[in-house]
């Protein structure tokens, strides 16, 4: 099933998207709906990101490739994570497919994707097996973790770095009842192929991070966990348009826009002071 979360006519809501049409919902996946007697086309609808989740996890450094060629960009050697580790995202940096991300004014070049798989909890989830882990799913969705890498080395957290508005789009929707470990990330800017990888290739399973995740904190439903990227990223410019593909879930798109600053300047003239505003790019 493929779940939505969209915008028509004032009103915010859930549905479920069957082709080309999309059918409202009364409640919500999370809990108990009803769907509605009439359909309307997709495109007629403003998809919105498709949850906006209680608590924000995202996996630490989980692919080999990906570990070991940030390790070489610093001049270091890779150091792989021995166990499973989490962290946490803000929910105010999510926008959905097709909406811009916007690269604040004082941000050096090294703004990147990550393409990433995201999971999407249905039910409750404490205590659980491996082998029972993705009972608590709801579905899955696609994540861009964009960063700041300069950010990212300097400030002793995260927050700017990862966390700044617009650097989390998701989407464009969810499905349900897929096998994580089958499921293969392309990433793309301005339509070249940038990287791409195997969901199996992880360090750590989605099972395995789920297990251990719910051992010491109870997960609720509509939280979502980010499963982390493969490969080295790519610096992206103003204009760039970024694209995660997954098979079986679609495709995520969103345009880059550097912020435009205004800079006020007075400028004293035999007809007094002139305030006028310039306009730069960086």
């Amino acid at each position: 099933m493929k779940w939505c979360r969209y915008k028509t006519g004032g009103s915010i809501s859930y549905g479920i998207i069957d082709g080309d049409t999309v059918t409202a919902v009364e409640g919500s996946p999370f809990g108990q709906y009803t769907k509605a007697s009439n359909s309307q086309p997709l495109s007629s609808v403003k998809l919105l990101a498709p949850v906006i989740p209680p608590t924000f996890y995202a996996a630490g450094i989980n692919f080999r490739e990906h570990v070991t060629e940030m390790a070489q960009k610093r001049g270091e050697e890779p150091q792989f994570p021995p166990a499973a580790d989490v962290g946490y995202r803000a929910v105010n940096a999510i926008i959905a497919d097709g909406e811009d991300i916007v690269v604040p004014k004082d941000a050096t070049e090294l703004v990147q994707y990550e393409g990433e798989l995201v999971v999407v909890f249905g039910k409750e989830c404490r205590k659980v097996s491996e082998k029972d882990a993705l009972d608590y799913v709801l579905g899955y969705t696609i994540g861009n973790d964009v960063s700041e890498r300069t950010w990212q080395r300097g400030d002793r957290t995260m927050w700017r770095a990862k966390n700044t508005d617009t650097f989390k789009p998701m989407g464009p929707w969810m499905v349900t009842d897929l096998e994580p470990d089958d499921l293969h990330v392309k990433i793309r800017l301005n339509e070249r192929l940038v990287g791409e990888y195997d969901m199996s290739g992880a360090i750590f399973s989605t099972r395995h991070y789920i297990s251990r995740m719910s051992q010491y904190m109870t997960l609720y439903p509509g939280d979502v966990l980010w499963m982390g990227t493969d490969g080295a990223p790519e610096n992206m410019k103003d204009g760039d348009t970024c694209e995660i593909e997954i098979n079986e879930i679609g495709t995520l798109t969103n345009k880059v826009v550097w912020e435009l600053s205004l800079i006020h300047i007075s400028e004293p003239t035999r007809l007094g002071m002139i305030s006028y505003a310039v306009f730069c790019l960086k």
